[in-house]
């Protein structure tokens, strides 16, 4: 039986073998590869397909490398039977090479064939094969046959241990790893050479990790580690915190010790609602990053086992392989085929051979051209050098040792398009991909200490005092000022009432100020506020989109507008094949066969376009009917870059086939004798294919000696999303217009907005920069565009910059390291599905599902919770404002306020009830918000003096001879206590606003408070004696109850009374929400200065200083000069 039937037999017994892992090969970055095709980053046909509109910038193939026509060494042996490497094989496709005939016996029974028009070979014999054997095209079928894309990408491996976590209670526990002098790190991070000296065959064993993991620490990102202590007292500090602890103070030195016992009361239940709230959504957040934890295979106590990535210590060996994410920053040390070569790698390291750089990734090609990030101008040039002989070679100052070991995709690092070839001694780096290969590595550090561990320790160590936190100061330092003013105006009236300032045993004006600071300063605002974005944090986690900045759910309800990538967001990030092309006399189901047979059928790594070449035949059951016939493989030639196809001989019965899928030029000139109406018509679909974005591969076929036929073409597409489309609707109904950024070419960038319905207006990245525009254009090209193509994470900085001096809130999506500044950049950075740790330690949100829906699902969601936030703070101010007005005002007319120790239970029963809030239903608006502080202020004032003067009317019908509204049959502290506790906790309803009913958790929260407020005005609790006001001079003509108990018709009619100033008041606020100019209060208008200014930064960004020598007087001269069209920013 041939190698290649092993693998599939085994491949094909793991899939049986219940509870065993099995790899998820669903290609999930298929459009990604295919989307960059034009640079050479992907394997194989992925290059060929992109033949159709840059034939010449084909750059080498990652599988090219394989194709060396390499020998085998001396004592080399198949990996298959290496019962120490396990039971993987890469087979003939990993060297080139042709392999020696396979051999396999058919069995009978295979007689009929199917019948094909024009060049099609005659009826194939069939060939008996034993009985028990599975041929290799057999294996395939019943690969595309058995294959569940759904139900393989939900197996995930349940390698790997799990992260300790904390008690509850052990707060002041870290799971950080502290460094001691006992244990210093050497060189930031540079493990022990003796570290590096681990066999690979044996590995480290456990005690040796637990001792290396004490100095280097988990291998992963961590965020920046927060000092538990000042975590809690940061629960104490803020301007409105600072008054009630100066109110605290105050009342210590008045001796109202009940006062003082239930402010720090009021404070300490703050802080612990919004220490537990916090904790609670931490907790959620935590336990969903687990998802995306990255597993490593690694060799330990003498065995291959599979961990959690983050178990990776120095001097680890792990094996890294096609298709997988780089768990650390590692040094190769021999191809998995070659274990013996280690001897080779150490003498070669304790020689200093090895000169890599581990903090500077290595962007040189396999063929020594050194390049950096390619703008798209140098795309072509780069992929051109690609292309040329080896004669450069000699010029080349990186030495290699060996043959390529793997390729990596450092694209999320450097932005360089194309793989880079790796050799023995060389360095990957953390988070990268291997794109082909299979080898032996030495994890040389931990993840903080790698490069892109220092990347996002840059990002991580700017300090964002952020929008939210000033706002929430900005309105507690206004009311802090308006307490201040309040307390002047009583000081003033206490002095016409001749009232002491501070004498012992009598009511005095500080008695005034201690109670003017308890209500005039909402000492709940920002544990309410903060306990709103922790529930709402933690309900976005159910929604796989985790929040790493609370403050980011108020950015993300403002943004205005989405830049999004295309591939896995708007796309399906899944190649589907489109309505082939068939050239006239030729059959779809031969040429969809004979594409298949042109393909890798290692089904353990299937490069993405043969993945869905060969998925494709579901659709063409006679198609996998020819594979069935009996083929055998000889040889199978990768995608190499001077002939842009693939290739394989196979052979039916005694007829030999050479089978070619590649690029449309590279398959049309193997037919030189086409007949030119098929050539024409060949070109002109090529042609119509590129113009709608779509990649062509060709196909082609040659029997024995005969000419080689022309076949046709197969198209290839990404297509959207089913949802997309309607989601942009939704998107653009929220107030949310999408702006498409994709590396794709702009055809395929245009074909895709035409397809989801996102606009016509897509330009090319070369707009941006250095395009002869002024500002204000560039910036008004920016605003219009529907979308942008063949962008580099240069160009999103710069849309997100342009957007947001234009008055924008942006989100911007990225998944790379090198995404990270414009992450950072935007009011809201989403790191999407599968992006890199360093893309999600610089983001403000991680969505761990794919998609756009999801996106706008989330900023409808974090919408309500700024509702909820808003109509909290306005609720709040009210408030304050209500018992201000009064109180002042009562203390100078009448001279007279409620106890301080009444003002307290407010002021806790108004935060106890609004706790809740964090739990209300909210309604989404149609358009973004914002803090429209104005606003805000204007509607709290005109609410503030309504519930003064309800206030007002309650107290004043007490002087009518009847005794008003008491009848006189109560006590004045405790009616007023009651009226104004129950119209301020019903305020609630009134801001929240009337399109969404108000949570059962808010009405019980509230109802509960109403209940105790009433029991205190029923038993006259803390009413004092007599429960009469607090007063110098008595001008109450009335006897109060003589026990401060309140008649319970007396409770009725304050609750009838305080229901009816609540109606009034929403009426005033239902007509207030009407009127315009108090709608457009706050909102930001664009002035004409910043139209110069925009002129003015663009200008300056197109120039350049440069300098040269006076020759007269040898100094340097310095002067301004407008930079080349093809220059740009260091």
């Amino acid at each position: 039986m041939s190698d290649s039937n092993k693998n599939i037999l085994s491949y094909l017994h793991q899939r049986r073998a219940p509870g065993r892992p099995v790899d998820d090969i669903e290609a999930t970055a298929a459009s990604e590869s295919a989307n960059n095709i034009a640079s050479g980053s992907h394997s194989g046909t992925n290059a060929a397909a992109r033949e159709v509109s840059h034939d010449d910038d084909l750059a080498p193939d990652s599988h090219g490398a394989r194709a060396t026509g390499r020998e085998p060494s001396p004592g080399a042996k198949d990996i298959s039977n290496d019962d120490d490497l396990g039971p993987h094989s890469q087979g003939a496709r990993t060297t080139g090479r042709e392999e020696a005939p396979r051999s396999s016996n058919l069995s009978p029974g295979h007689d009929d064939h199917i019948k094909f028009p024009g060049h099609l070979p005659t009826p194939r014999p069939s060939i008996a094969r034993a009985s028990g054997e599975l041929p290799e095209y057999e294996a395939l079928d019943r690969y595309i046959t058995n294959y569940d894309a759904e139900r393989r990408a939900s197996m995930v491996s349940s390698a790997g241990g799990q992260k300790k976590k904390k008690k509850w209670w052990q707060f002041w526990k870290s799971t950080e790893v502290y460094h001691t002098d006992e244990h210093p790190v050497q060189e930031v991070g540079k493990a022990p050479d003796s570290w590096l000296n681990t066999r690979i065959k044996e590995g480290i064993s456990t005690s040796v990790v637990e001792e290396r993991r004490k100095r280097f620490g988990w291998n992963e990102l961590t965020a920046e580690k927060e000092d538990m202590v000042a975590k809690i007292f940061g629960y104490f500090r803020g301007p409105i915190l600072y008054v009630m602890e100066i109110a605290a103070l105050l009342a210590v030195g008045l001796g109202a010790w009940i006062d003082f016992g239930v402010i720090l009361g009021i404070l300490g239940l703050n802080a612990f609602v919004g220490f537990y709230q916090e904790k609670q959504a931490a907790d959620v957040v935590a336990s969903l990053k687990g998802d995306i934890a990255m597993k490593a295979t690694v060799v330990r106590d003498g065995r291959e086992q599979q961990i959690l990535a983050r178990e990776l210590v120095p001097g680890d060996i792990v094996v890294l392989q096609e298709g997988q994410t780089i768990p650390g920053d590692a040094q190769l040390i021999c191809d998995y085929s070659r274990p013996q070569d280690y001897d080779e790698f150490i003498e070669l390291r304790n020689e200093d051979k090895f000169d890599s750089d581990p903090n500077e990734p290595d962007t040189k090609e396999g063929n020594g051209n050194e390049k950096g990030p390619a703008g798209p101008d140098e795309k072509g040039k780069d992929s051109q050098d690609e292309n040329k002989p080896d004669e450069d070679d000699d010029d080349d100052d990186s030495i290699h040792f060996g043959q390529s070991l793997i390729a990596s995709d450092q694209s999320a690092i450097t932005g360089e398009s194309l793989a880079v070839d790796k050799y023995m001694g060389d360095i990957v780096y953390y988070t990268t991909g291997c794109k082909r290969g299979k080898a032996y590595a030495i994890i040389t550090t931990s993840a903080m200490y790698s490069f892109v561990g220092k990347t996002a320790n840059l990002v991580q160590g700017t300090k964002d005092r952020g929008h939210f936190k000033q706002v929430m100061d900005s309105i507690g330092t206004t009311l802090l000022v308006l307490v201040l003013f309040w307390i002047l105006m009583a000081w003033i009236g206490g002095f016409f009432h001749h009232i002491p300032i501070a004498t012992p045993g009598v009511q005095t004006l500080l008695h005034y100020a201690l109670v003017l600071l308890i209500i005039g300063v909402p000492v709940g605002l920002p544990v309410v506020t903060t306990t709103t974005l922790a529930v709402g944090a933690a309900y976005l986690a159910k929604q796989k989109a985790i929040v790493q900045k609370l403050t980011a759910i108020e950015s993300l309800a403002g943004v205005n507008v989405l830049c999004s990538d295309k591939t896995g967001t708007l796309t399906a990030n899944k190649l589907s094949l489109r309505d082939p092309y068939v050239a006239e006399g030729q059959d779809v189901n031969w040429m969809m066969a004979v594409a298949a047979l042109a393909s890798s059928h290692n089904i353990a790594s299937l490069d993405p376009i043969d993945k869905v070449t060969i998925l494709t035949l579901k659709k063409f059951p006679k198609a996998r009917e020819i594979l069935r016939e009996g083929w055998k493989t000889d040889k199978f030639t990768p995608f190499d870059p001077v002939s842009k196809r693939i290739t394989t001989e196979c052979r039916l019965g005694k007829d030999k086939y050479i089978c070619a899928k590649g690029a449309p030029k590279a398959i049309l000139q193997l037919a030189p004798n086409l007949p030119n109406d098929i050539r024409q018509e060949y070109n002109s679909r090529t042609k119509d294919f590129a113009r709608r974005g779509f990649r062509s591969l060709g196909v082609a076929y040659k029997k024995n000696n005969d000419d080689w036929v022309l076949l046709g073409l197969l198209s290839m597409f990404d297509p959207p999303r089913e949802d997309t489309a309607q989601t942009i609707i939704e998107a653009q109904a929220l107030g949310v217009p999408v702006k498409m950024l994709t590396g794709d070419a702009i055809a395929i960038a245009k074909e895709t907005c035409k397809m989801l319905g996102l606009g016509t207006k897509v330009y090319n990245s070369t707009k941006l920069m250095h395009s002869g525009l002024t500002g204000t254009v560039q910036h008004d090209l920016v605003e219009r565009a529907d979308g942008f193509a063949e962008v580099f994470p240069e160009h999103k900085y710069q849309v997100v910059e342009m957007l947001q001096q234009r008055g924008s809130l942006t989100a911007m999506t990225g998944d790379g390291v090198n995404d990270a500044p414009s992450l950072k950049k935007a009011d809201c950075g989403i790191a999407v599905e599968g992006s890199s740790e360093a893309a999600q330690a610089a983001a403000d949100i991680v969505f761990l599902a794919p998609g756009l829906s999801t996106i706008i699902l989330s900023i409808k969601t974090s919408r309500q919770i700024f509702q909820r936030m808003k109509a909290y703070v306005q609720y709040r101010i009210a408030l304050c404002l209500h018992l201000e007005i009064y109180l002042t005002t009562s203390m100078v007319i009448l001279n007279e306020t409620i106890r301080p120790d009444l003002i307290v239970f407010i002021a806790l029963f108004a935060d106890l009830a609004t706790v809740a809030v964090a739990y209300d239903n909210a309604h989404v608006e149609d358009r973004p918000v914002e803090w429209q502080l104005k606003k805000i202020w204007v509607v709290s004032i005109i609410l503030g003096m309504l519930l003064a003067a309800g206030t007002w009317i309650a107290r004043g019908t007490m002087f009518l001879r009847s005794g008003g509204i008491i009848q006189n049959w109560g006590s004045i502290q405790e009616v007023l206590f009651l009226q104004v506790a129950l119209t301020e906790n019903w305020l609630i309803f009134i801001t929240r606003g009337g399109k969404t009913w108000p949570s059962w958790q808010l009405v019980g929260a509230i109802l509960a408070v109403d209940v105790i407020a009433t029991l205190f005005c029923l038993f006259g609790w803390l009413s004092g004696s007599g429960g009469g006001v607090m007063y110098t001079t008595p001008l109450t003509p009335f006897n109060n109850s003589s026990n401060g108990w309140t008649d319970i018709v007396t409770v009725v009619v304050v609750w009838l009374y305080s229901f009816g100033v609540i109606i009034f008041i929403a009426i005033i606020y239902f007509i207030l929400q009407r009127v315009d100019w108090i709608n457009d209060l706050g909102r930001k208008d664009r002035h004409k200065r910043d139209t110069k200014m925009e002129n003015i930064m663009v200008y300056l960004s197109k120039l350049a200083v440069e300098h040269e020598k006076d020759p007269s007087t040898n100094a340097d001269r310095y002067y301004l000069v407008e930079k080349a069209t093809d220059e740009d920013d260091e």
